[in-house]
């Protein structure tokens, strides 16, 4: 029987994998293509996180994760009618994904001895990063980019996760909850329009000489 963390981790990557996927099927990707894009959604932000944490990259040492995103596109494949025609069937399993990862990320953070902070941090790298490479490869502004809530919602998540760790919460709910604030705050957020403030500035003038 798999822990928790475990199933937040098999699962996030199952849902990221799918929403890259997704993504690639709508830029018209052959199949070989869009796994890659689904590859590179589930386990980029992870990679980064294992990097910065002076890990192997988890995917490098098991395998599951590769044929966990295989079984994605499969997935996509067989229920390509009902997956790929509805409009928000991305953004829920990009939801689902965030905060599954960032949970991920900021356990295996604390594992390796790190201060909170830090697990906030990795979490929400382990969590948006992997979408910005997906959004990169389809020629897509990331969405971390954007003014969506994403990356702080992961953010949201990693606070909500150190203030159950100050309750009597056992470890499962306090990764659920938390996982459970990230999506919930995703969706609260595109619902209700709600988005962080655009820096704005004049894109019609560039001073070259500031350039050069």
């Amino acid at each position: 029987m798999i822990d928790f963390i475990t199933f937040c981790d098999y699962t996030g990557t199952f849902a990221f994998a799918i929403s890259g996927i997704r993504l690639a099927s709508a830029k018209q990707f052959d199949w070989f293509g869009a796994y890659v894009v689904g590859v590179v959604t589930a386990v980029g932000g992870g990679t980064l996180r294992d990097v910065l944490l002076t890990a192997t990259p988890f995917w490098m040492t098991q395998a599951s994760y590769l044929i966990i995103s295989a079984l994605a596109l499969l997935f996509v494949i067989a229920f390509r009618r009902y997956v790929i025609r509805l409009n928000n069937t991305f953004f829920l399993f990009d939801a689902i994904g965030l905060g599954l990862f960032m949970v991920v990320g900021f356990a295996k953070t604390l594992d390796f001895g790190f201060p909170v902070w830090t697990a906030i941090v990795m979490g929400t790298v382990t969590g948006s990063f992997g979408g910005m490479l997906r959004d990169i490869l389809i020629n897509e502004v990331p969405l971390i980019f954007r003014k969506d809530i994403y990356a702080l919602a992961c953010v949201f998540g990693g606070i909500v996760y150190y203030l159950c760790m100050q309750t009597a919460l056992s470890v499962p709910m306090t990764q659920f909850i938390a996982a459970l604030s990230v999506f919930l705050m995703r969706i609260i957020s595109v619902k209700y329009h709600i988005s962080v403030p655009v820096l704005k500035g004049d894109s019609h003038y560039i001073d070259k000489k500031s350039i050069l």
